[in-house]
């Protein structure tokens, strides 16, 4: 991840990616970013189209965020690949949470996934605008691992002068797939690191209204339960605690899949 890159956000045309598209824009502006706007076309023969579509999309957000410098990108490969072989430079990539063409209808499949654990920098999946009076809510599991994603959600609440809602979910098992009873005292030590976890970043940006947040049940209910009414749904790469141990496996598919603002994966920066 570069600090002080662009903000990436590929591009297919469909609704859901101009959607992206607008969403990116405005977070650049209140970032002092540049986006640039990455169709992956394997095709040729369709450049003078994807051209018509890209520019006329560029124009448009240009008109409503006339301060944000926008840069339009044809490339070829896969999207994915593609998308992560220039994540190194970019601050954030952003794609919409469903597509048709080169960025495929499949997209909560293998691209969405493969971006969230291969990029160098966080992937932001957008379904539709949020709420804009909305919190930043973020999972967190008092984990050294989850530093980089609560860094983000408390970053990203301060830049919309908003509430962090911070979950961490004690997972309800079902009996039987119940698994030993922790030793005793590992439930204070997560809760002790949780509070470490925030209280490090509370320092950093004081004016951040925090709200603590600890329910039992399943890690992809409650997020998404928080998800509602919220402008942003936070969540690591490689947690533990209240999260599955393939952080990317059931819980941020399944966040992905249902959660219904946009959702930011961040990987952990010592991966």
């Amino acid at each position: 991840m570069k600090a002080d890159g662009p903000i990436l956000v590929g591009v297919d045309g469909s609704e859901q990616s101009r959607t992206a598209v607008s969403w990116a824009v405005a977070e650049a502006e209140l970032r002092g970013a540049e986006v640039h706007l990455v169709v992956v076309e394997d095709r040729p023969a369709h450049d003078e189209d994807r051209w018509h579509m890209v520019r006329e999309l560029g124009d448009h957000v240009r008109l409503e965020h006339p301060l944000v410098e926008i840069h339009e990108r044809i490339v070829r490969g896969h999207p994915a690949q593609r998308l992560v072989s220039r994540s190194a430079k970019a601050r954030m990539v952003v794609v919409g949470a469903r597509g048709r063409g080169a960025i495929t209808a499949a997209l909560l499949g293998s691209v969405s996934v493969h971006l969230a654990m291969h990029a160098q920098c966080p992937v932001v999946v957008v379904r539709d605008l949020p709420d804009p009076s909305g919190q930043v809510a973020a999972g967190v599991d008092g984990s050294p691992q989850s530093r980089a994603a609560l860094g983000f959600a408390f970053e990203a609440a301060a830049l919309h002068h908003t509430d962090l809602v911070a979950i961490h979910v004690r997972q309800e098992r079902s009996p039987e797939h119940a698994a030993p009873q922790p030793p005793p005292g590992a439930e204070q030590d997560r809760a002790d690191g949780l509070e470490v976890a925030l209280a490090e970043w509370d320092e950093r940006y004081p004016n951040v209204p925090v709200h603590r947040v600890v329910p039992h049940g399943r890690p992809v209910a409650e997020l998404v339960a928080a998800a509602r009414g919220a402008r942003l749904l936070v969540v690591g790469h490689r947690g533990r605690g209240g999260f599955a141990a393939v952080q990317l496996g059931s819980v941020a598919s399944g966040v992905l899949q249902h959660a219904p603002c946009p959702v930011a994966v961040v990987r952990d920066e010592t991966q």
